[in-house]
């Protein structure tokens, strides 16, 4: 009886934390790509960029993740426990987008920067083709 309790007792643990997950948000801040405004969520420390938008089962239109890295350098993204198809735009320490990828949900996939990159920029999948958005555009407005 007492594994049962145990067992159960963890699962609830697990389903709570699963929940409190996909309520996490991150402050958030106004960037801009040409005439196209976005409310980005940041994600500056190493925990926050680890979480980005795991567990969230829906996001509006014009919002996203920005994650800013300690140092310009290569870096990939991936999906574990992101429930939204994504594109994401890996951004230079000037703000121009390096290259766009879309990242289909809960996989492992790398998604990499072709060069050294400072931010990634998560969005629906699909919100910079229907922008025509693409490599070289500039984004402001980007956390320091």
């Amino acid at each position: 009886m007492k594994i049962i309790f145990y067992i159960a007792g963890a699962w609830i643990l697990a389903a709570f934390f699963s929940a409190s997950q996909a309520q996490q948000t991150f402050p958030t801040t106004p960037l801009n790509v040409g005439v196209h405004l976005i409310k980005a969520e940041v994600a500056v420390s190493d925990e926050q960029r680890g979480q980005g938008l795991m567990f969230r089962e829906k996001m509006a239109p014009n919002e996203g993740m920005v994650f800013r890295f300690p140092e310009t350098r290569h870096f990939c993204m991936w999906m574990k426990n992101t429930l939204l198809p994504l594109s994401v735009a890996f951004i230079d320490e000037k703000g121009r987008i390096i290259n766009i990828e879309d990242m289909q949900p809960q996989t492992l996939n790398a998604h990499c920067a072709k060069k050294p990159a400072r931010f990634a920029l998560e969005m629906n999948q699909g919100w910079f083709r229907q922008k025509n958005i693409r490599a070289g555009a500039k984004i402001t407005g980007l956390p320091q």
